[in-house]
């Protein structure tokens, strides 16, 4: 799959930034990809980018509409088609994480045909994947797991495999969500992956390696929650990781879009290790990312002391203080890559 850059990111009616946490998540990490946003009324989400309709992108050189809004069940609104048309008609591409085929849809399909323009599903993979079977294959890996769904752990893997290349290891993102799939160019959306497969899926996306290479895995989801915790467990013993990071949100009381209380680090770092000693017995955790944008700087310092003496390990925000404690964590445990 090549998706032709620059994009306008296409952010809908998102209630809020998280749910067009693909289009941020791509402005954050490929900005120079990134010539504009198109949002609908009621959208209260910003990319901080010049807002601009397809005809108007294609002036300015976009080659992609990429739709960077994530809902309930991956649906496509009946009122997106003849947005989506539009870009088409521009003479854009389209690319979507949503689970619903663009091609699925007659006026969107007759669209990109009469264009000669493409569609890209990028939840949808072409590769038949085989089931997992747990053999230990050489590499190190990294996984990042949480105490909710979108905490972080993108961000986090993410900002370690540039702290970890900057220290000198040999380690590389490994994709396994629509918006990594599009920062990386590479990967497999891993929640529209029949059940049975998911681990083997991670591990064809994260292959037998050099003994010192790290591979950094995109988590998903949370074995705590009731909506995706088999997408996490399957990913879990398909990376079977030597190390992992808990990401946490310290705000939050229930998960996010249900009425279940929201597990302590401690809960995570113990069903992890537990989980995950079916694959690699010698499952580690070596730092907690916390995601501490809804604190200030004092509270943000005071919650990272307080999580560091509970847990005894290195806690840090990766986004607004860097990962070198969890570096140095991983280089004492393991060794200089």
């Amino acid at each position: 799959m090549q998706i032709e850059h620059p994009y306008l990111l296409f952010l809908g009616d998102a209630r809020d930034a998280l749910a067009a946490k693909t289009g941020l998540g791509i402005v954050d990490w490929r900005p120079e990809w990134c010539i504009g946003q198109m949002r609908l009324p009621g959208c209260n989400a910003d990319a901080k980018l010049p807002d601009m309709n397809p005809r108007e992108a294609a002036d300015r050189g976009v080659r992609t509409m990429v739709i960077g809004v994530v809902n309930a069940g991956g649906v496509l609104p009946d009122d997106w088609v003849s947005i989506i048309v539009d870009a088409l008609d521009s003479g854009l591409d389209v690319a979507s994480g949503l689970h619903m085929r663009l091609g699925d849809i007659p006026e969107i399909a007759a669209a990109a045909q009469r264009n000669g323009r493409k569609l890209h599903d990028v939840r949808m993979s072409n590769e038949r994947f085989a089931t997992g079977k747990g053999d230990k294959r050489p590499g190190m890996r990294l996984l990042t797991v949480g105490t909710d769904c979108s905490v972080g752990k993108k961000y986090t893997a993410l900002a370690l495999e540039k702290g970890m290349r900057d220290a000198g290891f040999d380690a590389d993102f490994r994709a396994t969500g629509q918006t990594g799939v599009f920062i990386s160019g590479r990967g497999a959306a891993i929640d529209a992956v029949v059940a049975d497969f998911i681990s083997g899926a991670v591990e064809w996306i994260s292959p037998t390696a050099e003994p010192d290479h790290w591979d950094l895995i995109e988590g998903q989801g949370s074995l705590f929650h009731p909506s995706f915790a088999g997408v996490s467990l399957g990913l879990l013993h398909g990376a079977q990781p030597d190390a992992f990071v808990v990401c946490h949100e310290p705000t939050r009381r229930n998960m996010r879009g249900v009425n279940t209380p929201l597990p302590t680090i401690g809960d995570v770092i113990h069903m992890t290790i537990a989980c995950g000693r079916l694959t690699n017995p010698a499952i580690r955790c070596v730092g907690i990312a916390v995601n501490t944008q809804a604190l200030d700087e004092a509270e943000a310092r005071d919650e990272l002391a307080r999580i560091e003496k509970t847990y005894g390990l290195p806690a840090t925000d990766p986004v607004r203080f860097g990962v070198e404690g969890i570096v140095a964590e991983i280089k004492a445990r393991f060794g200089k890559g």
